[in-house]
Order: structure tokens, then sequence, then C-alpha cells
């Protein structure tokens, strides 16, 4: 039977603006089990970087619970969530400005394992550093190099190597190969697939291409203005999308096949729902060609359609 390491209850993130409280994570709640990797899915803007950062307390969680192995990150100290985050850890978008440029690869490498003092006998520390490097395929001669001076896969190896350094037992993917070459973010997904069956991790990968989701992806979990709006393991999700959402998503993945069958592409219309202050409706209700009065009135809550298949839609009941 899995193990939940990670137990998400109604999350939430709100920013204050001139004009209200903008919603960008509100009420999300999902589980991820020991050794899997969850899938968030979304257009730009729906809140996918934030609820990971708000999981991790980059950012301060506005309300909800983070439980990870059992124990709420949302309620710890500063002492004790420095302590914890030696076991949840993140690989951000960009490669480059998430790199310090004044340091080394090494330097970036080995800062985690001084900062925790988790080996603070120098010659111990680069052995260790030498180690993770040739886990993540850097190879030694790039030691002392920077990070300008290498390309952007290579970057991402160094964050990736970061990432590693605490042996961590949960990362946050925050879109790693959106900013890479098509070639190159094969080879770092092949990479993490390796290092996730090596060491046990647990992902939340967090990207807008659904094609790259499918194959990297147990469960996946659809995001639209701050909530969610169905979560499904991969195949049922391919496979039975149920959200209007969902399924203009899943229409927008291009079939690699010349003269092979066309997918009918959903072109969604309407005005996007402003985040701030929204009103108790269906967000989606203004782009959606099946909205009812109830859609306009109510607020449709995630609900369990068929085992482990959840959609937060009035047509799914």
């Amino acid at each position: 039977m899995s193990e939940v390491l990670l137990d998400v209850k109604g999350l939430k993130k709100y920013f204050p603006t001139k004009r209200g409280l903008l919603h960008a994570v509100d009420d999300v709640t999902f589980t991820i089990d020991r050794g899997k990797t969850l899938g968030v899915v979304g257009e730009s803007g729906c809140g996918k970087s934030t609820t990971g950062r708000a999981i991790l307390r980059l950012l301060e969680p506005t309300g909800g619970q983070v439980l990870f192995e059992g124990e709420d990150v949302a309620a710890l100290d500063k002492a004790a969530l420095r302590h914890k985050r030696k076991e949840m850890q993140i690989i951000f978008q960009d490669p480059f400005s998430s790199l310090n440029p004044r340091k080394t690869i090494s330097q970036t490498i080995a800062e985690p394992l001084k900062l925790h003092h988790i080996i603070d006998d120098n010659q111990e520390r680069m052995q260790k550093v030498l180690e993770i490097m040739e886990t993540v395929g850097l190879a030694e001669r790039f030691v002392n190099t920077y990070p300008h001076e290498l390309d952007g896969g290579r970057r991402q190896r160094i964050g990736i190597a970061r990432a590693l350094a605490l042996d961590p037992k949960f990362i946050v993917c925050d879109e790693p190969v959106s900013a890479l070459d098509v070639s190159i973010q094969a080879q770092i997904l092949n990479l993490m697939n390796e290092i996730q069956e090596q060491r046990g991790l647990t992902y939340m990968f967090i990207t807008h291409d659904l094609s790259v989701v499918n194959h990297f992806s147990d469960d996946i979990a659809v995001m639209y203005l701050g909530r969610l709006i169905e979560k499904a393991p991969s195949e049922t999700l391919f496979a039975n999308p149920v959200h209007p959402y969902t399924q203009a998503l899943l229409s927008a993945i291009p079939i690699p096949k010349v003269g092979g069958p066309k997918r009918e592409r959903i072109i969604l219309k309407g005005e996007i729902t402003s985040p701030i202050n929204p009103q108790p409706v269906c967000r989606f209700a203004n782009r959606c060609a099946y909205a009812t009065d109830r859609c306009r009135s109510e607020e449709p809550q995630l609900k369990e359609i068929e085992k482990n298949h959840f959609v937060a839609c009035f047509l799914a009941e």
C-alpha cells in the first residue's frame, strides 16, 4: 500500500493589491505518495509555481496545512523549518538566474552542505561535491567553472545537483526544462527519472507542457485561476478528461504523425475571470461552452467521480 509523503489541505496564498486580494492559490488540496511524481499543469498565472513555493514556505501561506510526513510545515518556527528544509528542495525554472554568477560549480553545490553543517571538513566536502557532479552527469573538469561559461543544460544540472546535495526526500521541480532546447529537455528528464529511481525521491513537477507531464508523472493535477479543478492518474486523465478546461488543454497537444488523425481543437472564448476578490462561482464559467445558471451562482467543489479521479465541475455530477 502506498504511503503518503505530502498531504496538502486547503492551501491558500493571497496577495494584497490596490483593488483587493489576489487569490493566487485558493483552497488547494491534494496528496503525493512517497516515491511518486505529481504533475501540476495549467496556463501561465494559474498558481502552479506559487503552490510549490507555498508548500516549501518560500512564500508564506495565507491559510491551510502542508503535512510533510505528518508534520505541518506551515506551523513550524524558523529553527524547525530550517531543519526541515534539508528534506524539501526546489529546482528552479531558469538555470541561469537561479545560480550565483560569482560562485563556481563546486562552491554552488557545496553551499548547502556548509550552511547546514553537513560536512565541515573541506576535503570531505569537495569529495561529496564530486560525487554529486558525477550523479548529475557533470564532468570533473567543470569543477572550477562559472555558470556563464556553460550551456543551459549543464547549468540546469548544477541546479539539480544543488537540490540533491542535502539528500532530500521531496523536490519541487518548477518547470525545470521549459527554458531548454528540446533535445536537452529529454536528457534532463531522463536524468531526473534515473535519480528518482536510485534515491526513491518524490517530485512535484510543475509544467505547462502536457506531452512532457504525461510521460513523467504518475498523477496529474490541473489548475485554473488558483483552483484545483481536476486530478487523476496520468493514464486516466489522458483517456478520460472530464473538466471542459482539461479537455481544451489536451486538444492543444499535436499528434506527431504525418498524415495521421487530427485532434479536434477546442478554442476557448470569453473573458478570463479576475482572480482579485473572485465571487464564489465557477471561475471557468465565462469561457465554458457548457456553463449553466448554476455555474454562475455556485462554486463547484472537488469531488471523486471514480477511484482517484477528482473533478470540480457540475457536469461531472
